[in-house]
């Protein structure tokens, strides 16, 4: 609605996790750097915690998009599947084409793809998110099946991606031999307040704009105290902006505009 008053050849406040838009911060470029270090040398298990709204998912598809022709990778977003739905998820991620649909039939046949793999000399790289909603029975089993290695490395690098209850959870002692083989932990704080400025015209700037929209220091700084620095609560205030600041004909958006957005987002706004 107001790509076209503003220039722009998308919107770019959506919430969706689009690696295209991800702005590397301090926190966000050494927990992508983790990332890349657990699997390039081959770590295992490696867990990345974030409340929600971090950027943990947009972190996991860049990642992705930076892995090489090597490594094979398969991504999990609904980790609350039954188990046996879970593993064949898994298993037609991977491109796998599932036999018998039996736990016990297509545990064996990930074992088999690892296997294959291996002769290949690949990397398999497992990311479950929202891995907090996994069942200890799960998490003990995809540590079985990490018992594929060579002297020297493993050949199964799972990522596990969650918010802060993955910790606790990874922390129950049934779960000791997992979390002795997390080779790389690492945990997501929000933007510091010196980043939010650099975070909106990051965006900005990748969805098209020319530099004409500007945001007030007043404004900015509302929106981070608004938004406590997570990104996604200040995609949801800037795309509300940028939506009020059309109807008043401004690229310049200014404290006023970002505390009406705020109060029209909490529902304290009321037609009349």
């Amino acid at each position: 609605m107001y790509r076209q008053f503003f220039g722009l050849k998308e919107k770019p406040f959506n919430i969706t996790s689009d690696p295209n838009f991800l702005y590397l911060s301090r926190v966000h470029k050494e927990a992508f750097d983790h990332l890349i270090y657990g699997v390039k040398e081959r770590k295992g298990f490696l867990e990345i915690t974030g409340e929600v709204g971090a950027g943990k998912t947009t972190l996991c598809r860049a990642l992705l998009n930076h892995l090489d022709i090597n490594t094979k990778s398969a991504f999990i977003f609904n980790s609350t599947l039954p188990e046996a739905q879970l593993f064949q998820t898994i298993l037609e991620d991977f491109g796998v084409s599932v036999g018998k649909k039996t736990k016990v039939s297509m545990l064996r046949q990930f074992n088999n793809f690892l296997l294959e793999e291996l002769s290949k000399n690949n990397n398999v790289v497992l990311i479950i998110d929202e891995a907090q909603n996994l069942k200890a029975q799960v998490l003990e089993e995809l540590r079985i099946l990490s018992n594929l290695e060579t002297e020297k490395e493993k050949l199964f690098q799972m990522i596990l991606v969650g918010q802060p209850e993955l910790k606790n959870k990874l922390n129950a002692p049934n779960l000791k031999q997992l979390r002795q083989r997390i080779g790389v932990r690492f945990h997501i704080t929000s933007l510091p307040s010196d980043e939010t400025g650099d975070y909106i015209y990051h965006r900005l700037k990748v969805a098209g704009s020319d530099g004409s929209i500007k945001f007030s220091d007043g404004a900015l700084d509302t929106i981070y105290k608004y938004s406590g620095g997570i990104p996604r609560l200040i995609n949801t205030v800037c795309d509300k902006a940028l939506l009020s600041a059309y109807v008043l004909e401004t690229k310049y958006i200014d404290s006023n505009i970002i505390e009406k957005c705020i109060k029209e987002i909490e529902g304290l706004v009321f037609a009349t």
